[in-house]
């Protein structure tokens, strides 16, 4: 199995070959192979439609796979779906609690789609760990999106689960939420949690331990934020000056030049073929005003040509 740079000295928490899953007849995931160790964060990337919310289902036995096999937990994905749930915390990206119940109310609530013992004692300790236990009367809906989700990450992993499932959690939610949010994912790590956390947020990816980048159903990259860098074999060339943007459109489409982005007052020119990309630049910078130096590929640039050659391929 293509595991990357899967920590192998830890037992998988999932392991999946060719999983497969079809919609009216059309492959939406074709063919993954996918295996997370214990206490890993790995970043489920790619764009929308591309097949990742399908996979975290089959994955935790909500959607059976129309091909391929694994196991989640130790438990067979195909034939115990049953007992990958109950071990499992899922957490989506709308909103799943209810809110015209209170915050308390839903707290009980999923403590009992759990089989927890004392559901108003595991309720009172989850309200006494987010701080919350002043408010517990009020009405999950009156809460901020920060606090939602702090809310939501809370109710899913009550149960202690051994595997996180974060399907886009931080949409709509601002920065300082968002990296106390991780904050928080990096802490339940350290714990001996596994998490799977799909997000298109460049800085969240770059939080995970590694990166899994899926399009049209298919993993087209895989690996630390580092290793996927190498792997891209892009140059990047900063231009600055006050010719920067007439640069820039002179610079769209030539040969050897696959990206061409504005950073603020600055202008990235990103190719794979370094020594084209440089004679690019260099028929361009006697006519406009330029500085020109050698920057450092983001992830960001990796993807975009990723998703590129992806639309390339499906076409």
């Amino acid at each position: 199995m293509r595991s990357g740079t899967s920590q192998s000295d830890r037992p998988p928490v999932i392991e999946v070959e060719n999983l497969t899953k079809r919609f009216g007849g059309k492959a939406v995931v074709k063919d993954i192979d996918l295996e997370i160790a214990r206490g890993e964060i790995v970043g489920f990337l790619g764009p929308n439609g591309s097949g990742k919310t399908t996979t975290i289902r089959m994955i935790c036995g909500l959607l059976h796979p129309d091909g391929g096999s694994g196991t989640c937990l130790g438990y067979d994905i195909l034939t115990q779906a049953e007992e990958i749930k109950r071990r499992v915390g899922y957490m989506t990206q709308r909103f799943s609690l209810y809110e015209d119940l209170t915050i308390e109310e839903n707290l009980v609530f999923v403590a009992r789609l759990y089989g927890m013992k004392n559901v108003r004692k595991a309720a009172k300790d989850t309200l006494d760990r987010l701080g919350l236990a002043s408010r517990r009367g009020q009405l999950a809906g009156t809460l901020s999106g920060g606090w939602k989700q702090r809310l939501a990450l809370a109710a899913c992993t009550m149960h202690k689960p051994e595997l996180l499932l974060l399907d886009e959690p931080t949409a709509g939610v601002d920065p300082k939420a968002r990296r106390e949010f991780w904050d928080e994912i990096h802490e339940l790590a350290e714990l001996g949690l596994t998490v799977l956390v799909s997000t298109h947020y460049m800085d969240e990816a770059e939080r995970c331990h590694r990166i899994v980048y899926i399009a049209y159903g298919t993993i087209v990259a895989r690996g630390t934020v580092s290793e996927i860098i190498d792997q891209s074999k892009l140059t990047t060339f900063i231009l600055s000056g006050k010719g920067a943007p007439a640069a820039a459109k002179a610079l769209t489409g030539a040969d050897g030049v696959e990206q061409v982005a504005p950073f603020g007052s600055e202008v990235h020119v990103v190719g794979s073929d370094a020594q084209a990309l440089k004679t690019a630049i260099d028929s361009v910078k006697t006519d406009h005003d330029i500085a020109v130096r050698q920057g450092e590929t983001t992830l960001e640039d990796v993807f975009i040509r990723l998703m590129s050659q992806a639309q390339a391929l499906e076409k």
